[in-house]
């Protein structure tokens, strides 16, 4: 079973920025940030293939955040930036074979195999 493992998480003020990192014991899938606030559901934020070649994110993110992947050490970044108090949420990593476009996987938390146990962003 692949573990994957988030760091950089923690508190900063709006318009601010926080990078976050997935060590993954093994990987060669699909990795993904996905992200919950109190009361809400999980939401999708970003994705991204094991190559690097193809990246999606959710709207809500888009021209904020970047996802990249260091496939040499099989860790995922998640560069967020402009922050704002509604980025706020527990921040999970993801990994899992790709059943679907990227898109897809995003919109679909139960098609990802593997998660982290998370990293709180808050945003004040």
């Amino acid at each position: 079973q692949v573990q994957l493992v988030e760091s950089g998480g923690g508190s900063v003020q709006a318009g601010g920025s926080l990078r976050l990192s997935c060590a993954a014991s093994i990987s060669r899938w699909c990795m993904g940030w996905f992200r919950q606030a109190p009361g809400k559901e999980r939401e999708g934020v970003a994705s991204i293939d094991f190559y690097g070649d193809a990246i999606t994110y959710a709207d809500s993110v888009r021209g904020r955040f970047t996802i990249s992947i260091d496939n040499t050490k099989a860790i995922a970044y998640l560069q967020m930036s402009s922050l704002k108090p509604e980025d706020t949420a527990m921040y999970f990593c993801a990994s899992g074979p790709p059943t679907g476009t990227l898109a897809t996987m995003l919109r679909k938390p139960q098609l990802w195999l593997n998660w982290g146990q998370g990293t709180q962003v808050t945003v004040s």
